[in-house]
């Protein structure tokens, strides 16, 4: 097991153990090079924002929509079936998918999916815990990126319209919750065109906040349920302050247990010498370069020299057709398809999907989409880290060892900066459960129940590679 493990080890409040546990296409825009470009690069010129403002046409993808209803029901979100969904499939778990309002008056809404476990296929969320997924970008959908290509139920066929069913998705083990954040992202929208040049870290964060306490009153259920805040790369943002808006209200219906990012943005200046840190050792920059960047903070060639590499797994292939296939090419779940970004994309922009989902959109572009303005972003989220772990929440972060946007080194020089004590010194764990088997990746943990696990073979999307 993998990265299906890491939830099973989070939710369970076990340990990672040393002999035994867990064991050519066009450039996209994806997650952290938003922030790449945003904080290592010339700033933004007036003809690059002219480029990149709102529209509210007809054909814009996050165009003014019909306001949710402001009262509407769980059943009426209920999602019978997906268009492509395997008939095997097919009552085997709950699933739900629509609306929140977070700002009546703004017509701000932020779209949801949710999966229910296996086997509850009656209605009944059981007892398992809720667990909310975000990703990052800013800008990156957690439909088309965490429900479609990494943890969710299923994955989309090189058609770009039949759906395969993700053996290890997250829902074994609890109710996976996808949000949509912030409004202009996927599904999410405005009524109102200056929200999209007004996002940052503070407004994303009150507004997934207020998203949750206002679902919650759809799906009361899950109120008191024991609660987990997980996502990646930027999200290494988003997480965290979620969780710090929810301590500081401390509404009773959140019971907040923890969180979990991977390969996350948290601590600017040792994400960005982790990167290039990476970069040398890894043999795609010079020591010219390396030397550059230390002695003169000259990062030009540093951007240049890797070329036209898959940066979020440097040992992954690279899409060379953004062409859809029919018949669909016989998937693997284990065998990693660079071209699976031209499939969703397919997938969420049939309007048959879009009704099955009750979305409300004219086309979805991409996954990531790129904002214009981003009007605050923390340089740390190690402070809030640190009031997280004296409040009790349990911290794990995770990290692919092959991406080298947010590099594992970036997550040990950050996690360093924080000091801790070492509880269980670094080891291996193992692809095993007997403790038997390849190592899996390595683990730490530290005073405070904070713990690094790195997950061997994994590029960005930890779930997208090593899913197991």
């Amino acid at each position: 097991m993998k990265s299906i493990a890491l939830v099973f080890f989070l939710l369970r409040g076990a340990e990672l153990r040393h002999g035994g546990g867990v064991n050519k296409a066009p450039r996209r825009t994806r997650q952290g090079d938003y922030l790449h470009r945003l904080r290592w690069s010339p700033p933004w010129s007036e003809s690059t924002m002219e480029n990149t403002a709102v529209s509210t046409t007809k054909t814009d993808r996050r165009g003014a929509s019909p306001p949710p209803a402001a009262v509407r029901s769980k059943e009426a979100d209920r999602v019978e079936r997906l268009p492509g969904q395997p008939a095997a499939s097919v009552g085997e778990f709950p699933q739900y998918a629509g609306y929140v309002t977070v700002h009546a008056a703004a017509g701000r809404a932020l779209f949801y999916y949710l999966a229910e476990p296996v086997g509850t296929g009656n209605g009944s969320s059981g007892s398992k815990p809720l667990l909310l997924w975000l990703n990052g970008g800013p800008g990156c959908s957690s439909l088309g990126y965490g429900a479609m290509q990494e943890l969710g139920l299923f994955r989309v066929m090189s058609d770009g319209k039949t759906l395969y069913r993700n053996p290890y998705s997250w829902n074994h083990a609890a109710n996976v919750l996808f949000m949509e954040s912030p409004a202009g992202v996927g599904y999410s929208y405005s009524n109102t065109t200056l929200d999209y040049s007004q996002s940052g870290d503070n407004k994303t964060a009150e507004d997934a906040y207020l998203f949750l306490t206002n679902w919650m009153e759809r799906f009361p259920e899950y109120k008191g349920r024991d609660f987990y805040v997980t996502g990646e790369s930027y999200a290494g943002h988003y997480v965290p302050q979620l969780a710090h808006q929810i301590l500081r209200h401390k509404p009773p219906s959140i019971n907040l247990k923890g969180i979990m990012i991977g390969n996350a943005v948290i601590n600017d200046w040792t994400d960005k010498k982790g990167m290039y840190d990476f970069y040398w050792t890894h043999a795609l920059i010079s020591d010219d370069t390396a030397d550059a960047i230390t002695k003169n903070c000259n990062f030009t060639a540093a951007t240049e020299e890797p070329g036209d590499i898959n940066i979020y797994n440097i040992y992954a292939p690279m899409c060379q057709s953004r062409k859809l296939v029919s018949p669909p090419i016989t998937p693997s779940i284990e065998s990693f398809d660079p071209c699976t970004d031209h499939y969703v994309e397919a997938y969420l922009n049939d309007p048959d999907v879009q009704k099955a989902l009750h979305a409300n959109v004219t086309r979805l572009n991409h996954p990531c989409v790129r904002f214009g303005y981003w009007v605050d972003s923390a340089p740390t989220v190690l402070p809030i880290i640190r009031e997280l772990m004296k409040n009790n929440i349990r911290v794990w972060v995770y990290s692919g060892d092959t991406d080298g946007r947010v590099p594992v080194t970036s997550t040990r020089y950050s996690l360093n900066q924080l000091q801790l004590p070492v509880a269980e010194k670094w080891r291996p764990w193992f692809s095993s459960t007997k403790g038997n088997g390849e190592v899996g990746g390595y683990v730490v943990q530290y005073k405070g129940d904070l713990s690094l696990v790195t997950v061997r073979g994994a590029g960005h999307e930890v779930p997208s590679y090593q899913p197991q």
